[in-house]
């Protein structure tokens, strides 16, 4: 927040005309910042606030229920990331009821894009082209590819779905400003648990040209539904951990023949990934964006405020050792966002987005447990009320003349 100091003079007078004092009190007024998505996206992926709402979570605003999207446009947020599974049936499995809605299936992100949208946020839409999470561990192919055999037949597929998917939302209205091809793809996409015959798109085994041949399928479809929409939707390559994202994009451009993309997405949590200090977070920017050419931005990062949980799902972070100068409370959470915030700035970088800053315990489940791995990285307490780190989202950072 930026603190401004006001004068108020208060004159004291004697009943004698010679004597008179004066007393200077410095009372602070906060101001805060709001940005504009093509200024600096301040984003926050709420892909699970349906779900959370659904079974029990109530979120507060100065102790008052909220929505949670108008919460955090009302701190900062400017862009909601949401993502998106091919057909997640599992999740019926996981809750032992048919009734249960597939969340972050199409009509489940189709709920979250309206939320965002109506309140005149940007848009985020990762595809996981998978039927559940795709991550550096895991990449399995949708259920319904698992047999293709044929490299075509998986380009044409990748194109077809994602081709239909944008289509149906621009329809609506509800274009993305940003579309990610893939999640945290540090070896490629669908290259784990596959069929024999399933086409090889590890990078790491050396098959970059096919990898980069299925990405600039799905890349072609959000071109051709961009060149007819309102929208000009961007698009973003995502990879996890800074130490690895050089080498993932000079590997994806020069051999994979991957180049049209507009953002090099990064997920940063620097509990986990250690390798690239945070003092050299700005230095890995300013390389990317002079190698590139393209916007930078951190896609996904966390830090906790604080060690306790408020559930029996065991919780992600918070048993590490702290980051000098960050401690787990909430004053450390604030810091650390604030100053990656004014260092991705301050370098020329494009954007935060805050991992599930929503997900808070409730009666939710997933295949690990019922409630949140992360509710001690929110921005809201154990009764559900917000946190002051959710304001770094406004706060006044310095920008580059």
């Amino acid at each position: 927040m930026r603190i401004q100091f006001v004068l108020i003079v208060l004159f004291l007078f004697g009943f004698s005309c010679k004597k008179s004092s004066s007393l200077v009190v410095m009372l602070p007024k906060v101001i805060y910042d709001y940005y504009n998505p093509s200024q600096f996206v301040m984003g926050a992926d709420l892909s699970y606030a349906s779900q959370i709402e659904d079974h029990g979570g109530v979120y507060l605003d100065s102790a008052k229920v909220r929505d949670p999207f108008l919460i955090m446009k009302e701190h900062g947020a400017n862009l909601v990331r949401v993502r998106l599974w091919n057909d997640p049936e599992w999740i019926r499995t996981v809750y032992g009821s048919e009734q249960t809605p597939l969340y972050s299936g199409f009509a489940d992100v189709v709920k979250t894009i309206q939320r965002a949208k109506t309140l005149g946020l940007a848009v985020d839409l990762d595809i996981h082209y998978s039927d559940t999470w795709a991550d550096p561990g895991t990449q399995n192919p949708p259920a319904a590819w698992a047999n293709i055999t044929d490299l075509q037949t998986l380009k044409d597929s990748v194109y077809s779905y994602t081709y239909s998917v944008l289509s149906q939302l621009n329809a609506r209205g509800l274009m993305p400003e940003i579309v990610q091809i893939g999640n945290e793809t540090n070896c490629g996409m669908m290259i784990t648990n596959t069929n024999p015959g399933f086409p090889d798109l590890n990078g790491c085994n050396g098959n970059w040209q096919q990898l980069g041949a299925v990405m600039n399928s799905g890349i072609k479809a959000v071109r051709d539904v961009s060149a007819n929409s309102v929208v000009k939707t961007k698009i973003a390559l995502h990879v996890a951990d800074p130490k690895n994202v050089d080498w993932w994009f000079a590997q994806i451009t020069n051999t994979g023949g991957v180049t049209d993309f507009d953002i090099i997405g990064m997920s940063y949590y620097p509990l986990w990934h250690t390798t690239v200090a945070f003092s050299d977070i700005p230095a890995l920017i300013t390389s990317l964006k002079n190698t590139y050419n393209r916007e930078v931005m951190i896609l996904e990062t966390s830090y906790p405020w604080t060690t306790q949980g408020d559930d029996s799902y065991a919780n992600q972070f918070g048993g590490q050792t702290p980051m000098a100068g960050y401690p787990f409370t909430v004053a450390g959470q604030t810091k650390y966002l604030t100053d990656l915030t004014q260092n991705m700035i301050k370098v020329g970088g494009s954007g935060v987005m805050y991992w599930e800053p929503e997900w808070i315990s409730s009666q939710m489940k997933d295949p690990w447990g019922t409630g949140s791995s992360m509710e001690n990285c929110t921005f809201f307490d154990f009764t559900g009320n917000t946190i002051p780190s959710i304001d770094y989202m406004r706060f006044p950072y310095s920008f580059p003349k």
